[in-house]
């Protein structure tokens, strides 16, 4: 069920592809590239100023993390069950973390955001493009830096927020899986493996914020690559806490310098998504796939895709893949936790040398 829901959006965006290739032909930018439409064009400048000054020459490190935080955060604050009781329930993609950056910045979930908002803010002034449109772009734009990525959708015409989206749209690493599934389904409809699969935005992410002793510490032992040793490792066992201990919302992890999140622990545990958890495990086609459709329509909820204009042959095609699926120095098979019930683990070497140790991402 929940592949036919997804197969269906996907499908109704090729059809969308189709539509505007019928009415719109390939043109030449003035900066020389080309696109299927002439209102895309704009973008190219902005594409080129965010790679230069915002993502470091185009790498895929600390603001291309948090500007793909940000897509979710953004995306994420609109729910109909609020707007059922009468009261604004958000509008989604809308840039409204942006635009009432001094209300929802404040909100315990949205906890650093404001420093990629900041960071943002100039780019947004100077370039002709709702804010809205804006976020989304950047995070696809930073995605396409990182090797194994899938080349994400990207389209614009999105309205501006004119009210700030509700507080506690977005989830918690402390929340239990049935309230993370609830706001989830709340949000858009997303299917239990929709939402394993956008999870796979932490597999080049890290936190600041959840032990603030310890900056920039990430999710797994590859934050510079998207693969899929996130969802291997949040299987091994946890023995120790990189930091501090008694952080709301962390659970031990495997590895020195690497941190867990409570909520990242349960969905690979919990039995209505353990078996999608452990799927992605050296399965780089289905992460890239996955990831890409689950983010499509991620980034385009609050809006009618079918008002908005498909730029998505803009994004530069990401780098190949790395590296290949393993266990951490000093980690085997017998480290693993396995949840499903339904399918071994799959074999997996160890990688050769002393016990692994992740290094915190660097700022920019």
């Amino acid at each position: 069920m929940a592949f036919k829901q997804l197969a269906s959006f996907v499908s109704l965006l090729a059809a969308l592809q189709v539509a505007n290739g019928a009415v719109t032909r390939s043109v030449k930018c003035a900066t020389g590239q080309i696109t299927a439409n002439a209102a895309c064009c704009a973008l190219f400048p902005v594409i080129d100023d965010l790679q230069t000054n915002l993502f470091d020459g185009g790498e895929c490190g600390e603001e291309v993390h948090e500007s793909l935080r940000l897509t979710f955060h953004d995306a994420i604050g609109i729910s109909p069950a609020i707007a059922k009781t009468g009261v604004f329930g958000g509008g989604g993609a809308d840039g409204s973390i942006a635009i009432f950056e001094d209300i929802e910045t404040n909100f315990h979930a949205n906890l650093g955001v404001d420093e990629i908002i900041d960071e943002q803010r100039p780019f947004v002034q100077r370039h002709n493009l709702t804010t809205a449109d804006f976020i989304q772009l950047a995070g696809a734009i930073g995605v396409s830096n990182c090797p194994g990525a899938p080349r994400l959708n990207v389209f614009i015409g999105r309205k501006d927020a004119t009210q700030p989206a509700p507080d506690l749209t977005v989830p918690e690493p402390f929340d239990n899986v049935t309230k993370i599934l609830a706001r989830f389904e709340d949000a858009g409809r997303f299917t239990p493996a929709e939402v394993v699969a956008l999870l796979a935005s932490h597999t080049i992410a890290a936190a600041d914020h959840v032990d603030p002793t310890i900056p920039g510490t990430p999710f797994d032992s590859t934050p510079e690559e998207f693969d899929t040793q996130f969802f291997i490792e949040t299987q091994l066992r946890g023995t120790l806490f990189p930091g501090t201990a008694g952080n709301q919302g962390e659970v031990q992890s495997p590895l020195h310098g690497e941190i867990r999140l409570q909520s990242d622990f349960e969905l690979a545990r919990d039995q209505r998504t353990a078996c999608e958890w452990q799927s992605f495990v050296n399965n780089q086609a289905k992460l890239q796939s996955a990831f890409k459709a689950a983010f499509a329509k991620m980034t385009v909820l609050g809006s009618n895709v079918r008002d908005l204009i498909d730029c998505s042959d803009v994004v530069p095609t990401p780098p190949a893949p790395a590296s290949k699926a393993h266990f951490p120095a000093g980690q085997f098979r017998n480290d693993v936790e396995q949840a499903c019930r339904n399918t071994p683990f799959p074999t997996l070497p160890t990688d050769p040398g002393p016990v692994t140790s992740v290094a915190p991402v660097p700022p920019s």
